[in-house]
């Protein structure tokens, strides 16, 4: 890719974005844009019980998010390259898992009037991976809260991102299979995954290495 601006790296709980978010800082030598997970005082709780603190906590998600994004575009983005480790619309994916009908007719309201003025990226990076794999690398980044999150509500995310980006068009798109790669720890699997990144201009395009031997 030549002379980018805004990276989005997207893809459910535990594929790894924030982990590749810090290392194209690094390579590209620019900022990065990362979500806040800690500030929400509802996660935790919404963890414990996901229907009764469901809606408090997409919500303080979208207002975090949207301020994130408008403190960006007032920036001067278009002289330094940016790495986010989250897109906007993966809010309203979340909101569509999470939340009951009337509580998700609210929340597209306050999420139309806030997702109209935001910068579009110039590569979205989707991070693919079975549930297995999350739920082990979950397991072991060993954040206590996430050690409440099951089986089938994170087979629910994963499915809901699979349908959102199989019909994505609105920016350059790199499919990652990650589970056949370990970007932390192997720098040899890193700077693959660069160096095909650096290729990428315009379309679709995935990445799905061959089984380590």
């Amino acid at each position: 890719m030549s002379n980018p601006r805004y990276i989005v790296i997207e893809g459910p709980i535990g594929v790894g974005k924030t982990s590749l978010a810090a290392q194209l800082a690094e390579s590209l030598k620019c900022e990065s844009l990362l979500e806040q997970p800690s500030e929400n005082p509802f996660l935790e709780r919404f963890y414990r019980s996901r229907k009764q603190y469901a809606l408090p906590t997409q919500l303080f998600f979208l207002f975090q998010r949207v301020r994130q994004l408008q403190d960006l575009k007032q920036s001067d983005l278009f002289t330094q390259v940016r790495i986010a480790d989250f897109m906007l619309e993966k809010d309203a994916m979340f909101a569509q898992v999470t939340l009951d009908d009337d509580e998700y007719r609210l929340y597209q309201q306050v999420y139309n009037q806030f997702s109209l003025d935001v910068p579009e990226p110039d590569l979205v990076i989707y991070l693919q991976a079975p549930v297995d794999v999350l739920m082990e690398r979950i397991r072991r980044r060993g954040i206590d809260y996430e050690r409440l999150i099951d089986h089938d509500y994170l087979q629910s995310l994963v499915d809901t991102y699979t349908a959102f980006f199989h019909r994505y068009s609105k920016s350059p798109l790199l499919i990652v299979n990650s589970a056949r790669i370990n970007i932390v720890d192997r720098q040899s699997d890193y700077e693959m995954l660069l160096n095909h990144i650096r290729t990428i201009k315009s379309g679709r395009h995935y990445f799905n290495p061959l089984p380590l031997s």
